[in-house]
């Protein structure tokens, strides 16, 4: 690929950047590096197959000399996050950082390990486990605790855990209320969608390099190892709640509703260690994540931070799921107060601009951070932004809708840009003037502009590689790094299509058998297409034999409705089997007429209903276009 380069005017712009922060401050720096105790300085680890799921190899560009094709601060922020190891955060936790997005804390128990969130897949979680227990101590683990119910904090459970511990009992499962639900709606129920978008957010597809991807700014990017679920046996749902966990006493924070839906943080009394899971790291951080996800509330989120506060208030060291640890009473407070006002002013001054009647788009210009709370490096945008989480906490009280009739019903994109293109006297003069206004490094509006044309004329080259060229500029100045990585990846798709790889699959096996019977309806039923779906109406019996639970499924309107213990005497068919040979028909492994001819599977009835019903069913193509119209 081409090297890109940064125009005079993103030089000036991030030359700006430079001028504006305390770069120089090696605080942050030296906290990313205390209490190193062993790293491999060229680590790279793959799966069974060879594949490379992660390597730190491919970040030692970080070192060089700083372009102007990266924002200054985002460049530091990522030069800490790719700083890998095993650290000593207290007396017996430790720290894995550097060998995923998330970071893996294991806490020394009377008889084994504790592993906090064990990464997004199963091979970068074994190799960080492997590097606790080389210098560490050989001993088992004997509970696994997630924070919360995104992938990056379960999804590598089956690296530091065995079938053999899990069947008998020698493993305990700890997390939040509600886990399971959480992490199954937005991993399946619209899991092709968030993790096509998390392919732009996270810079998946980008090289990377100092005008590629240099990083997340959560972290440096994700892994792309085995992903596996094992449901939680033990939850919290209560704030002073108490465990011991193998000779370790902890208090659980339950804070649903502001970073997860299902979160809590807890309290290590015995070493005053405090882990905030992830509503308090070393960046601004999403109220809405560009991937897609349910917006979630600034001032719960600011709150938890004050309660926090005051129910650990002796806490010597808060650490976190991503980044680095704060050390210090003094420090640990300021830290968390910092980040409460934080999220509250983005909170506040959101509702209070709105009850002016700003509309969205409006506030998010408006909003400025205090120079206090903007002046702390881990309040910067490096993740979040200022921009999208006002949009966020609009969305969150007042919805899409601005109040303006005339943005009530307007056309979709892909047929009001050929008249927009028209109004404006033509591509040819659209582009004409675009390339003047880029010239001036008004690329926002480039960006807007542009984009009418390639809506209008998907085949217009010249459109698509002003649009690339634009995007790439508004990417190099961008201090968050999924910013960055959306406007890059979608300079590269514009320039180059769509890459047609193998497709992640967000309903893994695990997650399948983690969901129960109810979800996997309902999940059913956002598969089932509606409209071909129109005027039929099936209905059959299922009975899972293994765990003795009976339902009636209906198809009716359009939708899928199930039952729960029932049985219909009148049903088209009735189908015997398994809760396994649903989850294997669902994932593709076998078809229903070879389970049918093995015995596995029986059908009494009009068997022809059940392929009938199968035929209705959506699958989703992963690479589905984003910067161009569907055609």
């Amino acid at each position: 690929m081409t090297q890109r380069q940064a125009t005079p005017d993103t030089a000036s712009i991030n030359t700006g950047v430079r001028q504006q922060l305390p770069l120089d401050d090696l605080s942050d720096l030296a906290d990313a590096t205390r209490g190193l105790v062993a790293r491999h300085e060229d680590l790279i680890i793959r799966d069974a197959q060879g594949q490379v799921v992660w390597d730190t190899t491919s970040w030692s560009f970080l070192d060089d000399a700083d372009p102007t094709e990266v924002n200054p601060s985002l460049l530091r922020q990522s030069r800490l996050a790719a700083i890998h190891g095993l650290f000593k955060v207290t007396d017996r936790i430790h720290q894995v950082r550097g060998y995923d997005l998330s970071v893996m804390t294991v806490v020394d128990g009377d008889t084994g390990y504790i592993v906090i969130d064990p990464l997004i897949s199963a091979e970068p979680a074994a190799a960080a486990l492997q590097l606790v227990r080389d210098n560490l101590g050989d001993r088992p683990v004997v509970a696994v605790i997630y924070t919360h119910s995104h992938i990056d904090h379960y999804g590598g459970v089956r690296g530091v855990v065995t079938a053999e511990q899990l069947e008998a009992g020698e493993v305990r499962i700890i997390g939040p209320a509600d886990f399971l639900h959480h992490a199954v709606s937005e991993n399946v129920m619209a899991g092709n969608a968030m993790s096509r978008r998390g392919s732009y957010m996270y810079g998946s597809l980008l090289p990377r390099g100092m005008d590629g991807n240099v990083g997340a700014g959560l972290g440096q990017t994700i892994s792309f190892g085995s992903v596996g679920l094992v449901p939680p046996l033990e939850t919290v749902d209560t704030t002073g709640t108490q465990l011991v966990v193998d000779g370790v006493e902890i208090v659980f924070q339950d804070t649903p509703g502001a970073e997860a839906p299902s979160e809590f943080c807890f309290y290590f009394p015995q070493f005053k260690a405090l882990c905030m899971s992830e509503i308090a790291t070393h960046t601004l951080h999403n109220c809405y994540t560009l991937r897609g996800a349910e917006v979630r509330n600034a001032l719960k989120w600011s709150k938890y931070l004050q309660e926090a506060s005051e129910l650990f208030a002796d806490a010597e060291v808060l650490f976190a799921s991503h980044h680095w640890p704060t050390w210090g009473n003094d420090r640990v407070h300021a830290f968390l107060a910092s980040q409460r006002d934080l999220y509250r002013y983005i909170h506040d001054e959101t509702l209070r601009l709105a009850n002016h009647g700003y509309v969205m788009d409006e506030i998010a210009e408006m909003v400025e951070l205090p120079r206090a709370v903007a002046g702390e490096f881990h309040n910067r945008g490096y993740y979040g932004s200022v921009n999208h989480d006002v949009k966020a906490q609009y969305q969150l009280y007042l919805g899409w809708f601005d109040g303006n009739p005339a943005h009530l019903h307007p056309l979709p994109p892909a047929d009001s840009a050929p008249r927009w293109v028209e109004y404006m006297g033509g591509a040819d003069a659209v582009l004409a003037r675009a390339r003047h206004d880029f010239g001036r490094g008004d690329y926002r509006w480039v960006a807007e502009v542009v984009n009418k044309v390639v809506f209008a004329d998907p085949s217009n080259q010249e459109a698509k590689n002003l649009q690339a060229d634009t995007l790439e500029q508004l990417g190099f100045q961008s201090e968050s790094g999924p910013w960055r990585n959306f406007y890059l990846t979608g300079a590269q798709e514009l320039r180059s299509g769509v890459f047609d790889l193998p497709s992640p699959r967000s309903a893994s096996a695990d997650t399948l058998r983690g969901m129960t019977l109810e979800m996997i309806f309902d999940y059913l039923s956002i598969r089932l297409n509606g409209p071909a779906a129109d005027g039929v109406h099936l209905r059959f019996n299922l009975h899972f034999t293994d765990i003795d639970r009976r339902f009636v499924l209906e198809v009716t309107n359009g939708v899928i409705v199930h039952f729960a213990d029932r049985r219909d005497d009148d049903a088209d068919a009735s189908i015997a089997l398994r809760r396994m040979a649903l989850d294997r028909i669902l994932l593709g492994e076998v078809t229903v007429a070879v389970l049918e001819s093995s015995g596995e599977v029986t059908v009494e009835g009009d068997s022809a209903a059940l392929d009938r019903l199968l035929s209705l069913l959506d699958t989703f193509d992963f690479w589905f276009p984003i910067v161009t119209p569907r055609v």
